[in-house]
């Protein structure tokens, strides 16, 4: 069985957690005996056209490198190729956008099945305008009928889906790989950080992220104990996606606190350095599908301060920290809280890294996922049995 992978900006992962997903999904489903083609663009990839990750065919194809058409140009040119060229058994389309153009292979490719994975209401997102999220909103809806099958990474957005739409989605949530390393001390250097004497955020640097939100809590926070929070530095790990001028002003906010680093996005050996070292993470999105980040942080044993929306209640309610979202008073009490109980943190982290293993193992998720592509033969054998 032939699958192809649409919508995600390619494989593998140089930052965004639909490209995380689809690099982990992708190279598993490899391993389970599946040929996956995953379409990337040209601006993202380091790879050639035609190169494997791990097993993964990579096709690049250009785009219309714009905030609002870069993802359906290149969803469109996808789609098209794997119509015509690739002729996949299971067209995969990641994101609300991206499935707009589930239709397609409904008609060009009828016996072909189409499965949608809505990560995120994109919608919510500030960075977009109004016709934007109009279209996102249709998005939404296209996720839910023209593909066969929609996959839906969090409970809540199950909940949503079903109150929104009237419609069933399956739930199988973004994973993490189980993790034991250390800090290499050589690969924080170049950021000015030491181990456990930093706090990390990781994300893309978008309004609905809510850096600016912890830059405030951050210096209030050193200000209410300037005693604990002195040897303590805040790395910012991530960067623009079309959102230059917030990025600007997110340095102007930082720029006489010589304890906010900025590293820029990060990737690989450094970013598991960088995740080992942190004493804790944060993240204070006010709009998550179900973030990567928080789940990779617990997976490194860090216990996690994040914003009490639904998705995030979902994996920090028990095991974590939250705090009420946009509140920078509440946020800089809880990192004052956590950085004066060192044991609190370790333990939290203990339990954390605990949980993410065995309920949101990669592995295991893949498996679920071959169940749902599998449903149509599934069927038929049932169907020739019985005959």
């Amino acid at each position: 069985m032939q699958i192809a992978m649409i919508g995600q900006k390619g494989v593998p992962s140089a930052y965004g957690g639909i490209e995380t997903h689809v690099t982990e999904l992708a190279t598993r489903l490899v391993r389970e005996g599946f040929a996956v083609v995953a379409y990337g663009r040209n601006w993202y990839s380091a790879k050639a056209a035609n190169d494997r990750y791990n097993g993964v065919r990579l096709i690049l194809l250009p785009s219309l490198h714009t905030k609002h058409l870069d993802a359906i140009s290149h969803t469109l040119l996808a789609t098209l190729h794997a119509c015509f060229i690739v002729r996949p058994d299971i067209y995969h389309f990641h994101g609300v956008g991206p499935s707009l153009l589930s239709w397609i292979p409904k008609i060009l490719a009828p016996k072909a099945r189409v499965i949608a994975t809505l990560h995120c209401l994109d919608r919510q997102h500030s960075k977009w305008n109004v016709v934007a999220r109009l279209m996102l909103k249709l998005g939404e809806k296209a996720c839910l009928t023209f593909a066969d099958d929609c996959i839906v990474v969090s409970r809540t957005l199950q909940k949503y889906t079903a109150a929104e739409y009237g419609l069933p989605s399956t739930y199988i949530p973004n994973g993490i790989t189980p993790r034991r390393t250390t800090a290499d001390i050589l690969l924080l250097n170049p950021f000015n950080l030491q181990s456990y004497h930093y706090v990390a955020m990781v994300s893309r640097l978008v309004p609905h992220k809510g850096a600016h939100t912890l830059i405030d809590a951050w210096q209030k926070a050193r200000v209410l104990n300037p005693a604990v929070m002195r040897d303590l530095k805040l790395a910012i790990v991530g960067d623009s996606a079309f959102t230059d001028s917030y990025v600007k002003s997110l340095k102007v906010q930082a720029i006489n606190d010589p304890s906010i680093i900025f590293t820029g996005y990060q990737q690989g050996e450094t970013l598991e350095a960088i995740f080992t070292g942190a004493r804790f993470t944060i993240n204070p999105s006010t709009s998550e599908g179900l973030p990567i980040a928080v789940l990779e942080a617990m997976s490194y044993g860090k216990a996690v301060i994040a914003s009490d929306i639904p998705a995030h209640l979902e994996i920090v309610a028990d095991y974590g920290v939250p705090f009420a979202t946009g509140n920078v008073d509440d946020l800089a009490q809880k990192i004052v809280d956590l950085a004066s109980d060192p044991m609190q943190a370790a333990s939290l982290g203990h339990l954390a890294r605990t949980f993410v293993e065995q309920d949101y193992n990669w592995d295991d998720l893949a498996l679920q996922t071959v169940a749902l592509y599998s449903k149509p033969q599934l069927a038929a054998a049932a169907i020739l049995a019985t005959e």
